[in-house]
């Protein structure tokens, strides 16, 4: 039986008063959110001694807004939740609050923020909660709209838990398409418990330097960067039609969850013989 909440439903239904309540009264839960959200922030590599307007989307009961506070940032928090935010109003946090589906789009003006955060929000997306719910779709305006609310030159580092490779394929995916660059950071890759993935996206171009993840070297990084150059081999680009090309589109489709998708064979890009 699976224990991820994304599995039980929407979560505006599953993050309900009583779950609210948990993220100010465990202190499990609170430690676990401070230490993701230090993380992501040292990951965004602020300027020392600077004060920036950093969006936190899915902010949850304002856990995140709190550590952004005290680093002498200002903060507006984006999430779906009524009762969460509605703890974050009786924590009297001192970001601005605003009830909304990331999924749907982030309503800020272009050019708003320096940064962005998230933690364990993003891969809510990778599920259809509704027949209306399109994961490539959802995915993909979180991802344009966050792209235009940045500034240029700006960074968002996103603390995701995709369920396999499929989701985190996905997310990549759509980042990239609208235009960002980076890679993912993974802490203590060899423990299942230690374990965490944070995508740091670029608005201004791949960096120079990655961060370096925590418990292992420079070389276990996974960069995306060229991701949006559809290489068949070694950099070559994938011509039209070619078998290359055609894998690649059916494999698009199936992630879309098109249920009319060919089975891959031998005869898969094979060219045809011309008529007699």
């Amino acid at each position: 039986m699976s224990h991820r909440p994304e599995h039980t439903g929407p979560a505006e239904f599953y993050y309900n008063q009583t779950e609210a309540r948990k993220y100010t009264q465990n202190g499990r839960i609170i430690e676990i959110q401070l230490s993701m959200t230090e993380r992501a922030v040292e990951l965004l590599r602020v300027p020392p001694d600077t004060s920036q307007f950093l969006l936190d989307i899915g902010c949850g009961s304002g856990l995140s807004g709190e550590y952004i506070s005290e680093q002498g940032h200002h903060w507006v928090g984006v999430d779906i939740s009524p009762a969460m935010l509605e703890v974050a109003r009786e924590r009297e946090v001192e970001g601005d609050l605003l009830l909304g589906d990331m999924g749907q789009g982030l309503p800020f003006r272009p050019g708003t923020f320096d940064g962005a955060i998230s933690i364990s929000a993003v891969q809510w997306l990778c599920n259809a909660d509704t027949k209306l719910h399109n994961p490539v779709r959802r995915m993909s305006m979180l991802f344009s709209s966050l792209y235009a609310c940045l500034r240029r030159g700006a960074k968002a580092v996103l603390q995701v838990y995709p369920e396999n490779a499929d989701q985190m394929d996905l997310i990549t995916f759509q980042a990239t398409k609208v235009g960002f660059t980076g890679g993912l950071v993974i802490d203590y890759p060899n423990s299942s418990k230690a374990k965490k993935l944070y995508l740091c996206l670029f608005t201004g171009g791949a960096p120079v330097h990655m961060p370096l993840p925590l418990g292992l070297d420079s070389s276990q990084q996974a960069s995306f960067a060229e991701k949006k150059v559809c290489s068949g081999r070694a950099g070559r680009k994938r011509l039209y039609k070619s078998k290359d090309w055609i894998l690649a589109k059916k494999e698009r489709r199936r992630r879309q969850g098109s249920k009319f998708v060919r089975e891959d064979t031998k005869y898969t890009g094979r060219r045809r013989k011309g008529k007699f």
